[in-house]
């Protein structure tokens, strides 16, 4: 063997290889992280701007004799998309140790939760359209702005998890070693549900405060 063709070899064993190749994070995980970092400020200017218009405009809020928000069905609605998280956190756990049938039970346990939160946001519309919409005034604005924007990130979350369960049951590649489309969707259903609960603060206690 030359001198070459020994460098070569070297340079290419498993051993060599398992060393050089980077470690840590995936770019799929920093990129998700990224994404929910930027959506995070984008909610954060959102409910920054809810709370300096309420202070701004004075002691009555709702203003123009709305009511002030009912909290059954928020609370519903919270009751049902929090505990979602859990069996994501089960179904990722589950395709670690090769568990593909936990992974398709848990995904679609989410799915179902949901997709019953957007059903009782519905219902929330339904409601509030009543008594006012997005063009009654600035509490109007901001409660359809919120609450929509929330609920597109809650279909984009249903869509990741959609393809998953039918990626699962189709064959797709799952595995202890390839997770990370799992772990990347839990990590968005998470922010998610997180928000939700800033959101519930913001427009349903904080008026009662």
């Amino acid at each position: 063997m030359t001198e070459r063709g020994g460098v070569l070899a070297a340079s290419t064993s498993a051993e060599a290889l398992s060393t050089e190749l980077p470690v840590g994070r995936s770019t799929g995980w920093w990129g998700m992280v990224m994404l929910v970092a930027t959506e995070a400020t984008l909610f954060a200017c959102l409910l920054g701007s809810y709370f300096y218009l309420r202070f701004q405009y004075g002691p009555q809020w709702p203003p123009d004799g709305i009511q002030d928000p009912e909290l059954l069905t928020p609370l519903v609605m919270t009751a049902v998309l929090v505990p979602s998280s859990l069996p994501v956190i089960w179904a990722e756990h589950g395709i670690r140790h090769g568990q593909r049938w936990r992974l398709r039970c848990g995904l679609a346990t989410t799915l179902a939760l949901g997709m019953t939160f957007l059903a009782l946001l519905g219902t929330e519309y339904a409601e509030k359209l009543k008594q006012f919409t997005m063009t009654t005034d600035v509490y109007g604005s901001l409660f359809y702005l919120i609450t929509g924007f929330h609920g597109l990130h809650v279909l984009v979350g249903l869509t990741m998890i959609g393809w998953l369960l039918a990626a699962s049951l189709h064959g797709g590649s799952f595995g202890a070693q390839r997770h990370e489309r799992v772990r990347n969707a839990a990590i968005y259903w998470h922010f998610v549900d997180l928000v939700w609960v800033a959101i519930l603060f913001t427009l349903y206690l904080s008026p009662r405060l």
